[in-house]
């Protein structure tokens, strides 16, 4: 059985687990392991992770299968998010699946959770960005409408990379 919730600061292992886990499986066999190495060491350390999780304009779901932490969304609102959209938007900033769980529709449970805090918070559309290279990804947001409307650059390391960045309508401006 899947199950998302909700997390704080006790879920931090769980979290930085997951998130080194499942961008290694990702994006390891692409990029140098010294650009690999740095970015990880960046995003993923524990007082890094510490500021995001307590940050209450990014809140975290965790998705658990029969009790195992598998995967997680992270959301970005106001002055957290990545880039200056617009205020009436959220970001997803992560959803990361651990590999071995992959086709179990986790990254979908993930999504929905997402697309209900929009709707929760009645925002114009969800945004996020996607490296151009992660076709699988690409394809998984096509495919649940989201759209490309924007680019911008993505540091890996030393590496500059494109990202897409793709939206999700939520509300229709009446």
């Amino acid at each position: 059985m899947i199950e998302i919730k909700r997390a704080y600061l006790e879920d931090l292992s769980a979290i930085q687990n997951i998130g080194i886990t499942a961008f290694t499986e990702t994006f390891s066999e692409i990029n140098t392991p010294e650009n690999m190495e740095k970015y990880l060491q960046e995003n993923f350390n524990t007082a890094q992770l510490t500021l995001e999780i307590n940050n209450p304009d990014s809140p975290f779901y965790i998705a658990f299968c029969d009790n195992e932490p598998v995967g997680y969304l992270k959301l970005n609102m106001g002055n957290a998010q990545t880039e200056t959209i617009k205020d009436e938007t959220i970001e997803i900033q992560r959803i990361y699946v651990l590999k071995a769980f992959h086709g179990k529709k986790i990254g979908q449970l993930l999504l929905d959770q997402a697309v209900k805090v929009a709707n929760e918070y009645h925002v114009d559309y969800i945004w996020l960005g996607v490296w151009e290279e992660n076709h699988r990804a690409l394809q998984f947001y096509s495919k649940n409408g989201f759209v490309t409307f924007d680019k911008h650059i993505f540091i890996l390391g030393n590496d500059q990379q494109t990202d897409l960045l793709m939206k999700l309508q939520i509300k229709t401006r009446s």
